[in-house]
């Protein structure tokens, strides 16, 4: 970031909002990855929109983070500035039977608040570790629910232009890990979700019974990114990986998880270098078993991990 840059940068955010050479390990689930040369935690919608009118026009290179569950950072970091819209840019408020959900709130506190205010729909969420930024700009989905089913609207920010729009859920474009938000240069702000009304018990009961089946089926107790790789049409990633004969493989610390194939986890000290490195190769072979070309879930951020 240039001086200039900086000095403007200083205009919207307190110093100590401002985090140099950031270890990214300490931003992502599968915590592994190098130091971002700046990271900025804005404490308001209003902050978080003015550095991305600022950034947008500037033109250097900017991220835009959220929890970090769906990435993988390269070991050398990012040159370049990261802006964090986490939990410091999170709320959830209630109007009837629907939740204005700001983009950095988990979706797992937003299950939980629908739950103590009796409104169903949100269960599928309640394990995913993702903001609802994320959710909603990849359609995340689990257990036969996807964001789609449950968003009404979303106010996003169109770095193009510099204004806020409100889109309504048929013009999303929403489809398997998709929406709107990966066409553009958008960033998600909040999202009104709409709900129903349930019994608080029924509600608990199919979280607790979802909860059950991913303790029992994916590799909790390690770091990971989730799902590594997206669905192929027709197949099922973790399937065609363990017909590869993968299940536990492992380049360093990186493995094939031997609960569910579909998930490379961090054993340890895992590399950003030793998970893209297994990444690649449970493409090559699952594409000489099958001729299926996997497409990793997964982002990835930082120099050294081309595919």
């Amino acid at each position: 970031m240039n001086q200039a840059l900086y000095s403007d940068v200083l205009k919207i955010l307190k110093e100590d909002r401002i985090l140099h050479n950031e270890p990214m390990c300490l931003h992502t689930t599968f915590r592994v990855g190098g130091p971002a040369d700046t990271v900025l935690v804005p404490e308001r919608e209003e902050e978080a929109v003015a550095l991305l009118r600022l950034f947008s026009d500037s033109g250097e290179p900017f991220f835009l983070l959220g929890n970090g569950s769906n990435l993988l950072v390269s070991d050398r970091g990012y040159r370049g500035t990261v802006i964090l819209i986490d939990h410091n840019l999170s709320g959830i408020e209630k109007e009837g039977d629907r939740l204005i959900v700001q983009a950095g709130t988990l979706l797992s506190k937003a299950a939980a608040f629908a739950l103590q205010e009796g409104l169903a729909g949100m269960e599928f969420a309640s394990g995913i570790p993702g903001t609802l930024g994320g959710g909603v700009t990849m359609n995340a989905g689990a257990y036969g629910g996807e964001m789609k089913d449950i968003v009404e609207s979303v106010r996003l920010f169109d770095c193009e232009n510099g204004k806020i729009q409100t889109v309504v859920n048929t013009d999303m474009h929403f489809a398997y890990r998709h929406s709107l938000v990966k066409e553009g240069k958008y960033v998600v702000l909040s999202a009104v979700l709409k709900l129903h009304p349930d019994e608080p018990s029924a509600i608990r009961a199919r979280m607790d019974e979802l909860k059950e089946k991913r303790v029992s089926k994916q590799p909790l107790e390690y770091p990971s990114a989730g799902s590594t790789f997206k669905r192929p049409e027709g197949y099922f990633a973790g399937k065609l990986i363990e017909d590869a004969g993968l299940r536990g493989f492992s380049i360093g610390d990186a493995m094939v998880s031997e609960k569910h194939a579909g998930f490379v986890i961090n054993k340890g000290n895992a590399t950003a270098e030793e998970i893209i490195r297994l990444i690649r190769h449970i493409r090559e072979e699952v594409h000489a078993m099958s001729g299926v070309w996997l497409e990793p879930e997964v982002c990835m951020l930082g120099e050294g991990l081309d595919l």
